[in-house]
């Protein structure tokens, strides 16, 4: 029999559906049979390594956990002068709960809403998400509201985040983490509040909704010259950067794994607005993440197999 040293999966494209009703979000996420067997094969061959274990891939598929692991980033000492966290966001429920131990109300016609957001220091504009992060076909129809009128017969699935929309002066930073090397690349994003607001009002009035997979709300004249790319990737705080990624891989026991981060204009806040398994590292070059793939993947095994042959 071939032996099998280790494993390199996308667990989270193996999601069949998620069970809601489950208390614990992470056991209601139901895979597919053959990424059942395979973890099935990895514990009945403790010398094969899989990368990553899937209860800790499993986190990243629930929008509410990822809020919560990356309040973690708040007591961050990085010695910088910007800081780094979490939006601020508020829990959007569609079943019968115990006591809440986040914010959160029962749905967008709660009559606490209003409340709610206020006391989760929200205001508007939001964006409304899914809490499912991927794995199942909604998990990407979202919605920025302009008012609290906006939630009214809002078609977001729930359950939902109503997280912070910060002003990034359509920047986004997509940071890649392989084992110990990190890489980042800039990328275009969605505009400025209040270019978004104006957008909706010459429209129509109401939400703007969108599949953040097929297209974003943009400015169609907000193009980045090479300077302006150059003098946005300036502001990057890369020793920060740097901090939240070793303490991000350490607290989710990950080798690969991506965050996207903006940056608020006037506080200079690096805020990370997304957590994300195995993304694509389509923006590295193959000669640099060939390599780091191949180390993360030895470094890996290297951890799994010297706990084997450590004496308890």
């Amino acid at each position: 029999m071939r032996v099998v040293d280790a494993v390199l999966h996308k667990a989270t494209d193996e999601i069949i559906r998620i069970d809601y009703s489950v208390v614990d979000f992470s056991k209601g996420i139901i895979f597919s049979r053959g990424m059942e067997e395979l973890e099935r094969f990895v514990k009945d061959n403790p010398h094969c390594c899989m990368i990553d274990l899937l209860k800790n891939v499993c986190p990243l598929v629930d929008r509410l956990r990822i809020q919560q692991i990356l309040g973690g980033l708040y007591h961050l000492d990085s010695h910088t002068k910007y800081r780094i966290r979490a939006p601020q966001f508020l829990k959007v429920i569609r079943l019968p709960r115990k006591k809440a131990q986040y914010p959160e109300v029962d749905d967008f016609r709660d009559c606490k809403l209003k409340e709610k957001l206020f006391e989760s220091k929200l205001s508007f504009p939001c964006i409304v998400k899914p809490q499912a992060a991927c794995g199942v076909p909604h998990a990407h129809q979202m919605a920025l509201v302009f008012t609290a009128e906006d939630f009214e017969n809002l078609q977001v699935p729930l359950p939902a985040i109503v997280q912070e929309y910060v002003d990034h002066g359509s920047t986004i930073y997509k940071i890649y983490v392989l084992g110990e090397k990190i890489f980042y690349a800039v990328k275009k994003s969605m505009p400025n509040a209040s270019t978004l607001l104006s957008q909706s009002e010459m429209n129509q009035s109401g939400p703007i909704t969108f599949d953040s997979l097929k297209s974003l709300p943009t400015k169609k004249d907000d193009t980045l010259s090479g300077k302006e790319q150059t003098d946005q990737q300036a502001v990057l705080d890369l020793d920060l950067i740097t901090a939240a990624a070793k303490w991000l891989r350490g607290h989710l026991d990950l080798a690969i794994f991506g965050f996207d981060v903006v940056i608020q204009e006037g506080s200079g806040d690096h805020v990370v607005v997304d957590l994300n398994y195995l993304p694509s590292f389509k923006e590295v070059p193959d000669n640099e993440a060939v390599p780091a793939f191949w180390d993360a993947i030895k470094q890996s095994y290297q951890v799994k197999n010297s706990s084997l042959h450590t004496p308890v």
